[in-house]
């Protein structure tokens, strides 16, 4: 079997590469990521349902742009990112998952809700994915992030359906909860989830109309002098919460680099540390570079709690950082403990587990 797929693999490879004439960085009908304010202008192709709720087959367009047609509700899923894995959990899917994402064990997510998940294959990261693994699992769908590409095209020429999701801001996010649900045959599920966030969204809206906005310096994972602007997932969770990014002049679609000139001039009333910073709070308060900053001088010194999930990234959960962010910045409005209720009901309701843990 494992030759006979070797062969088939080679075979695929070869008919993509005989396929194209352009080079490998030129991926015609693929989008770049829709991360940036160019992507504003011109919005990544939307989730099409072709079908009926549940009704199979069913026929998408992912977050590539391409068409996809599954022809029965999947049995056997490999999902080969952490965000679409979450999702599948959430939307009640664990028991058809074959295959997951490489480092699983470092998502606290998965012990708390679907152990199970830790026992399964890996099919390796966006960086090193595990092209034959994953076809030796004789999935019947697979999703994969957009940067996999061309994983999925040689997947798809051997009669793989897949998925690529690209859930880089809010509105993808609820995009990719839609597509997903919709090829897994789990709409109701996608619908609740979605719900949920949009009624927690505008109770926030609601709750910050307002409110007076303090400025808000996020510090990214492996480094103080990385920040998010405006471009980015974690600049929205900043303007949800009440507050503003004082780095949303930035226009880099990734985290950008920054100096501690920088930080005074913008001087900061609160520094958020994201969930796996690699530093800690006290790290910055006892800082000398930063002495002087308005936020460090007042303790407001926090980091995002990654307990569960990491909310300061477009997981399913994303909403939860904007409402602990607000339970910070404004807890006049949005107390510790309406927070913690917020918290409690999505993971009780979504993943069956008692959050905070008592």
């Amino acid at each position: 079997m494992k030759r006979l797929l070797s062969f088939v693999l080679a075979a695929a490879l070869a008919l993509s590469a005989a396929g194209c004439a352009a080079p490998s960085d030129s991926l015609g009908a693929t989008p770049a990521p829709a991360t940036s304010e160019a992507a504003a202008e011109t919005p990544a192709p939307e989730a099409t349902l072709e079908v009926e709720a549940a009704a199979f087959p069913v026929t998408v367009t992912d977050q590539a742009g391409r068409e996809v047609t599954i022809e029965s509700e999947p049995q056997r899923i490999v999902s080969g990112y952490y965000i679409s894995t979450s999702l599948l959990i959430a939307l009640g899917q664990t028991d058809k998952l074959v295959g997951i994402e490489a480092k699983a064990d470092t998502r606290p997510i998965y012990f708390l809700s679907a152990p199970q998940l830790l026992e399964l294959p890996n099919v390796g990261s966006a960086k090193e994915f595990d092209l034959e693994g994953c076809a030796a699992l004789e999935p019947d769908l697979v999703i994969l992030p957009l940067k996999l590409s061309d994983a999925a095209e040689t997947l798809s020429g051997m009669g793989i359906p897949v998925i690529l999701i690209n859930p880089e801001d809010q509105d993808l996010l609820k995009e990719t909860i839609s597509l997903v649900g919709t090829a897994t045959g789990s709409t109701e599920a996608a619908d609740q989830l979605l719900a949920f966030s949009a009624d927690e969204q505008s109770a926030l809206e609601t709750m910050m109309a307002d409110v007076e906005r303090p400025t808000v310096y996020l510090a990214g994972n492996s480094d103080l002098l990385s920040t998010a602007g405006d471009a980015m997932y974690q600049s929205d969770m900043i303007r949800l919460a009440g507050g503003q990014n004082v780095a949303a002049e930035i226009t880099d679609t990734y985290w950008a680099e920054v100096s501690y000139e920088q930080i005074l001039a913008w001087d900061p009333q609160y520094i958020i540390l994201a969930s796996d910073a690699s530093y800690t709070c006290e790290d910055v308060l006892n800082d000398e570079a930063l002495a002087s900053c308005t936020a460090v001088v007042n303790g407001n010194v926090y980091q995002i709690p990654g307990d569960a999930e990491a909310w300061d990234s477009p997981v399913p959960s994303g909403i939860l950082g904007s409402v602990w962010l607000a339970s910070v910045l404004h807890p006049e409005v949005m107390s510790t403990e309406d927070a913690n209720a917020v918290m409690g009901n999505y993971y009780d309701t979504f993943y069956h587990f008692t959050y905070p843990a008592a």
